[in-house]
């Protein structure tokens, strides 16, 4: 994709035209946003209200005059894609790391990397973070909301079962749920939803990248090797030969599976981070107080390596296509996704607002912060096990022809009908077929 920003602005060259502009613009804010177009901002519709707020705070404290719409979830993706062809007028959005390749290589967004003032905020986040943010070697956006997989146990079942700490390994999980259902503790101890649906690639990628496996290689082709084939035989042995995990596995999504697991069906569980508020909550789960979470179980040949996912703030090619246009959104970029006056101040109140995860590594050490998460959570595990997640690999333009192929591959040795190497085989020509037609 062509350089959309010829000239690199970093935050010198922003005070150097914001002081050029006269000391009337400074004394008069109203003047500059009289005289300048308004940016035009679009979300999706969560905490409204808090966006709200800190959109008027950057008005007040720059002069910048914001038009803010938003669009339900479901309906996000279409109505900003219907914006973009259509050529409405588009300057900051928000932007699934699922969508990336999709929206860069149609020229609908722009790098921000010519900014330096923001991509000096990526010393300060996570490494999946800002490697979620990339595509062919440019940077797209800051992030404002991340989380990841994550590996939770019932401390109670754990005692009854008589262990004083939660598998570290795999194959220590094989070890506890099969005492478990010898016990009558449980009879599918371990949780895992692999439904087909949206979270699936999420679970895959969790049990692979914990196994010290890949999906694709450092230059795109498919990677499905030794490890990744050991953490599908994990699953197919849980079902079928162990029968720790339920053959109904394949027909469960995220969000029944959450039930199960709050309803104290399963000793373990895989689910994303932010369940641990509502697995905690008396009037959600009924195992609420009983549910820890542990590092992510690592295979033979693996790490406590998890999935992580983000959300982040991108500038359009429109905007990017006018300097003054792109300083401008590249201003509220970093209102939203970095510091406003000397503070990560978005991302906190979106965390206090809704529970949402955050990409900066300071915010750990903010007091507020870990009293919110100590009230349902451990502080420093989330935080540790943060540190280890990975961005998905096989985010690409060709993701979504690839995923349904590649998720009944998965389900389909989970049940018996095709051996794992088969199944990995078919994925990965389909994955380096339409990455050669690509």
């Amino acid at each position: 994709m062509a350089r959309l920003l010829q000239k690199r602005f970093g935050r010198r060259d922003f005070l150097k035209t914001s002081v050029a502009a006269g000391a009337a613009t400074v004394a008069a804010p109203h003047l500059l946003r009289a005289q300048a177009a308004a940016i035009e901002m679009q979300t999706w519709s969560a905490a409204v209200d808090t966006v709200q707020s800190h959109i008027t705070a950057f008005q007040d404290a720059t002069g910048l005059a914001v038009n803010y719409g938003n669009a339900p979830w479901a309906q996000y993706r279409d109505t900003m894609v219907t914006k973009f062809v259509g050529g409405a007028p588009l300057d900051m959005m928000w932007v699934s790391d699922s969508w990336l390749p999709e929206w860069a290589d149609a020229g609908w967004i722009a790098p921000i990397d010519d900014f330096d003032f923001l991509t000096a905020y990526n010393a300060e986040a996570e490494d999946f973070c800002t490697d979620s943010m990339m595509w062919n070697g440019r940077q797209y956006g800051l992030t404002y909301y991340t989380d990841y997989m994550a590996f939770f146990y019932d401390e109670a079942k754990l005692a009854e079962a008589g262990f004083s700490a939660p598998p570290a390994t795999w194959d220590e999980l094989v070890e506890q749920s099969l005492v478990m259902k010898e016990k009558g503790i449980s009879e599918y101890p371990m949780m895992l939803a692999m439904a087909q649906e949206s979270w699936l690639i999420e679970f895959i990628s969790a049990l692979t990248f914990s196994h010290g496996g890949s999906l694709t290689d450092a230059d795109g082709n498919a990677a499905m090797g030794a490890e990744t084939q050991e953490a599908l035989q994990w699953v197919v042995d849980a079902v079928q030969k162990h029968q720790i995990v339920s053959p109904a596995c394949v027909e469960t999504g995220e969000l029944n599976g959450l039930k199960a697991f709050s309803s104290g069906n399963h000793a373990f569980a895989m689910l994303a981070k932010y369940r641990l508020r509502s697995l905690n909550d008396p009037e959600q789960s009924q195992v609420a107080g009983n549910i820890k979470q542990a590092m992510m179980p690592m295979g033979a040949n693996g790490s406590h390596a998890t999935v992580g996912w983000i959300r982040f703030h991108g500038m359009s090619s429109t905007a990017a296509s006018d300097p003054q246009r792109a300083e401008n959104t590249a201003k509220l970029i970093e209102w939203f996704g970095g510091k406003a006056n000397g503070e990560y101040k978005f991302q906190k109140l979106l965390f206090l607002d809704i529970g949402a995860g955050f990409g900066v590594k300071p915010l750990f050490d903010d007091q507020e912060i870990r009293a919110s998460y100590d009230a349902y959570g451990d502080t420093d595990m989330i935080q540790a096990q943060q540190a280890l997640a990975r961005k998905k690999d096989v985010v690409t333009p060709w993701f979504g022809e690839w995923n349904d192929a590649n998720g009944s591959a998965w389900q389909s040795a989970i049940i018996g009908r095709s051996d794992v190497d088969a199944a990995l085989q078919s994925s990965a020509d389909l994955w380096n077929e339409l990455k050669d037609d690509y």
